[in-house]
């Protein structure tokens, strides 16, 4: 592996509608203490002001508009546009701890081997939000594993021998395409440093696609669907 100094990790942040939270998001991934770094915006779409505040941090970052086709569409419209050595992913809220990039390149660099590094995740209520709005939407104190797609960061040879995003799924899509990762043999290491502060607010993908939660139960009857036809296949 090259010197990880010279290793370019190509962030994608996807928006649709987020502009309260969006500017904090970036800026968070602009004062990374690691250098090399290209950051993508791609806007699905949004009809608020999300676009004036991507385009605020040109050139900074590249902005791309989109039509609105879900996060596995903006998420894979980045993974084109993105000339990396490494993949990272950030959704429009979510914020990133200063040396996020940096710690997992150091874990990189001593285990050459592995394909992806995660870290740990602290959740936190946007201030914005009432007192009343904060008692509906539970907030754990512990820092928590975070196996999701903002917390990851991927060689970009070990991305595409997954595969893209399926763009069927509304709700679940990092679940659906980590569980393909999984039934590849992919290398994953759980970094114990904290790495993102996940903001929870009204808006959250979760919260407002809970009628989206049968996707799970196709998503892991096709996990195994693919598994006993791999078996099949050995035999």
């Amino acid at each position: 592996m090259k010197d990880d100094t010279n290793q370019l990790v190509s962030v994608i942040i996807s928006v649709y509608n987020g502009e309260m939270h969006l500017a904090e998001t970036v800026k968070s991934v602009i004062s990374q203490s690691y250098r090399r770094i290209e950051i993508i915006i791609i806007d699905d779409g949004s009809t608020d002001g999300s676009g004036k505040v991507a385009q605020g941090f040109i050139p900074s970052v590249r902005y791309h508009y989109q039509p609105n086709d879900g996060i596995a569409a903006a998420w894979n419209r980045g993974i084109e546009l993105a000339t990396g050595d490494f993949f990272a992913f950030n959704g429009a809220d979510d914020l990133w701890t200063e040396n996020k990039i940096e710690r997992q390149m150091e874990v990189f660099r001593t285990h050459s081997a592995l394909d992806i590094v995660f870290g740990h995740v602290k959740q936190f209520h946007s201030p914005e939000l009432s007192d009343e709005e904060k008692q509906k939407i539970w907030c754990p104190d512990e820092l928590m594993p975070g196996v999701s797609a903002g917390t990851m960061l991927i060689k970009r040879e070990s991305f595409f021998s997954v595969g893209l995003f399926n763009m069927v799924w509304r709700r679940g899509i990092f679940n659906d395409w980590y569980l393909r990762a999984t039934e590849r043999g992919l290398r994953v290491h759980m970094m114990p440093d904290l790495l993102m502060l996940r903001r929870l607010h009204q808006n959250n993908h979760g919260t407002i696609n809970r009628d989206k939660s049968v996707d799970y139960v196709r998503m892991l009857k096709a996990s195994l669907d693919r598994r006993r036809l791999q078996s099949a296949d050995e035999v």
